[in-house]
């Protein structure tokens, strides 16, 4: 079957990463060859330091993102914090070309936001005004006013700021673009965005990269115990006996 995505596949390789690299320690990563996008929503799952976001911001800077992000036309850097995986990453691009396309890294949001605001005062420029924004508001303003048709959006972590509500309604504008022929690659850890249907999970726990279900995540998992188990969760946590641990 013919994969129709935006980017249908990303390669490594190995011998452009440092033999000394902290890249080579994760295992996800290192055991990557070819990695493949059918779907039009993937998600990266993982616990922290998996490799999800260094995976996705490589990605993107390969695409042609600033490494802080924005659109392909922000060039601006504030601190040059991105790994060299980059260098060693060769994307698959579909017969497809994207018409528009994002870069949102939420720790590195106020930078954009800041640049956005900057960048509009020029010729023909809307500024957006996020900073007079709620960072949530910011967030979901974002998304309804720059998600488009046909469109290669790479979000890491868009839930951070926004409330169980709001996320919400950006699973409803992801779908709304998917289903028009948007790419999402996105990085979460929240059991609400993951919910959404006919979209790929793959995990970065456990070794190299590999599909899981919406189940099998641990953001389902932990939450749905927690709301399940409430009191028997807490009591075990804070105040019975021993170290606490989960």
């Amino acid at each position: 079957m013919l994969n129709s995505q935006l980017i249908n596949a990303v390669m490594i390789d190995r011998e452009k990463i440092g033999q000394g690299s902290y890249l080579r320690e994760i295992p996800a990563i290192s055991g990557i060859e070819r990695l493949s996008f059918t779907h039009a929503v993937t998600f990266f799952v993982g616990e922290n330091g998996s490799g999800k976001s260094t995976l996705l911001e490589a990605i993107a800077v390969a695409y042609g993102f600033n490494p802080e992000g924005g659109t392909r036309n922000y060039s601006f850097s504030t601190y040059d914090s991105h790994s060299e995986l980059c260098n060693a990453i060769r994307l698959s691009r579909g017969v497809r070309h994207a018409a528009y396309g994002y870069f949102l890294r939420a720790e590195s949001f106020y930078n954009v936001a800041t640049k956005e605001e900057e960048y509009s005062r020029g010729p023909g420029g809307r500024p957006q005004h996020f900073h007079e924004k709620s960072h949530g508001e910011s967030f979901l303003a974002l998304a309804q006013n720059s998600f488009r048709a046909n469109g290669l959006y790479l979000l890491d972590e868009p839930e951070a700021a926004l409330s169980p509500q709001r996320q919400l309604t950006l699973l409803i504008e992801i779908n709304r673009y998917a289903k028009a022929g948007a790419q999402f690659i996105i990085v979460t850890h929240s059991p609400i965005l993951l919910g959404l249907p006919d979209a790929e999970i793959l995990s970065f726990d456990d070794g190299p990269i590999h599909p899981c279900t919406y189940e099998e995540t641990d953001s389902y998992q932990v939450t749905s115990m927690f709301i399940n188990s409430r009191e028997q969760i807490l009591h075990r946590l804070l105040w019975a006996d021993g170290d606490g641990s989960f």
